[in-house]
């Protein structure tokens, strides 16, 4: 019965796909580039992707962590090292990758991701979602479940995220060669200033 039951789900996601994809080329005529921003139809496919994606008894898993500011600040260093590229440090997704994933990354403080239990979200965490930009981060990785269920409960802090936390996070975000070198340049220029201030006051 779970075989036929999932054959259907996938006969007919297979049939909204079809549909979709005419609907892209139609409109457009270069067709599925991913340049173009998504329209509501395919939303309206990516939001039932996830939801055909989880089963019922992901549903219903409860996070077996306690929550503690301990917890929500090394999930908070983690999101910043690892999710904040694509989903930005507060949720939002407004970065270069994640507004340029299709389709793209979405606001994580809504109702949208907000209402999805504990269970789902971590199983969206751990196994990902096919035909979208979200990779299955438990699968052959450093990160472990510990870590998923920590991601959870920083997900739900998303909404209440402070002015300071976004800051430290920022300085926790990876760094690109041109953010390296002026983080140098910036460091050398304090340091010949900070020994200048010193010969000044010598020569005094």
């Amino acid at each position: 019965m779970n075989r036929l039951k999932w054959f259907l789900y996938g006969a007919i996601f297979a049939c909204l796909l079809a549909v979709a994809a005419g609907a892209i080329i139609l409109r457009d005529a270069r067709g599925f580039s991913a340049s173009q921003p998504p329209g509501a139809l395919e939303r309206w496919i990516a939001r039932r992707a996830r939801s055909a994606a989880l089963p019922s008894d992901a549903r219903a898993r409860a996070n077996p962590l306690q929550n503690s500011p301990e917890m929500l600040a090394e999930a908070r260093a983690h999101w910043a090292d690892h999710c904040a590229a694509c989903h930005a440090n507060d949720g939002s997704g407004d970065t270069l990758l994640g507004k340029r994933t299709s389709p793209p990354a979405p606001d994580m403080r809504l109702d949208a991701t907000q209402k999805l239990t504990d269970g789902e979200l971590f199983y969206v965490i751990q196994n990902g979602i096919r035909l979208t930009a979200m990779p299955a981060w438990g699968s052959g990785s450093a990160h472990d479940e510990q870590d998923s269920w920590k991601l959870v409960y920083f997900i739900r802090h998303l909404p209440q995220l402070t002015l300071e936390e976004k800051q430290e996070m920022q300085k926790l975000n990876p760094k690109g060669p041109d953010d390296l070198k002026e983080e140098e340049e910036e460091k050398k220029f304090l340091q010949g200033e900070g020994e200048a201030d010193i010969h000044e006051h010598h020569h005094h």
